[in-house]
C-alpha cells in the first residue's frame, strides 16, 4: 500500500464544464470547473452564489450574488454534481404540507 492519496472522485471529466457545488454552512454555488487538486480544492470561474431565504435557511431564494473567479476550499466542499444533466426532484419523505413524514 502506497504512502499516496487518491480522490475518490474523478473531476477530470468537469473541467471546463459547469458545475454545482454545496458547501458547508449551507452555501451553493454554480460555476465553471476551471481546476481542482487531491484535497478537491476548486476553482470556478464564473461563480454564482445562490442566497438563502431569511426566514427560512434551509431554503434557496430567488436572490443571486456575481462571485466571478473563486477558491473553493477542499474541506468546505460537501457536494460536487454537473448542472447539465440533473434535474430536482420533489422528496418522497415530504407532505404537502411541509412535515416529514416517519417511515417504519
Amino acid at each position: 500500500m502506497s504512502g499516496r492519496k487518491e480522490t475518490v472522485l474523478d473531476l477530470a471529466k468537469f473541467v471546463d464544464k459547469g458545475v454545482q457545488v454545496k458547501l458547508t454552512g449551507g452555501r451553493q454555488v454554480t460555476g465553471t470547473l476551471k481546476g481542482y487538486d487531491q484535497l478537491l480544492n476548486l476553482v470556478l470561474d464564473e461563480a454564482i452564489e445562490f442566497e438563502r431565504e431569511q426566514d427560512d435557511p434551509l431554503k434557496l431564494s430567488a436572490k443571486t450574488r456575481q462571485l466571478g473567479l473563486i477558491v473553493c476550499r477542499g474541506t468546505a466542499v460537501m457536494l460536487v454534481s454537473p448542472t447539465e444533466g440533473t434535474e430536482e426532484i420533489k422528496n418522497p419523505f415530504q407532505e404537502a404540507d411541509g412535515e416529514q413524514t416517519t417511515r417504519s
